[in-house]
């Protein structure tokens, strides 16, 4: 399989694919972050979890939007800035040991993942797969 097959397995599959190593991936980035929980504000669906760094946490508080770090790709994130999806920022909860955020959003439109679902549009969560035999 090519990496394109191995991507949309990953994102559409039905095989678990979990990536183990995510932490130590951003662990070894060399950039400094903080997990951020990005929630919806009504709902309180739970649509994406990401990194922040400084710089992210400060342009989210500027700006007024999801901002985030790319761990992967190493820059600033702003969450809707190519795909239209912006999600409007409502309030940035700290946890009691200082260590991730918590983003409680409203989405300007009805997505927040980069993947699409089977009609095409935005899926409105990164979390739209249950593990069967899970309550």
């Amino acid at each position: 399989m090519g990496r394109r097959d191995d991507h949309h397995q990953l994102e559409e599959g039905c095989e678990l694919m979990l990536d183990w190593r995510k932490l130590h991936k951003v662990a070894t980035c060399g950039d400094d972050v903080v997990p951020v929980a990005v929630q919806d504000a009504d709902t309180r669906e739970m649509l994406i979890l990401a990194y922040a760094n400084e710089h992210a946490l400060a342009e989210a508080r500027r700006r007024g939007v999801c901002v985030l770090w790319s761990t992967s790709r190493r820059k600033l994130w702003i969450k809707g800035e190519t795909s239209g999806d912006v999600l409007d920022l409502v309030e940035i909860r700290v946890n009691c040991e200082q260590n991730s955020l918590l983003y409680l959003v409203k989405p300007r439109r009805t997505g927040a993942c980069h993947t699409r679902g089977p009609d095409g549009r935005t899926r409105r969560s990164c979390f739209y797969r249950a593990l069967e035999g899970d309550a």
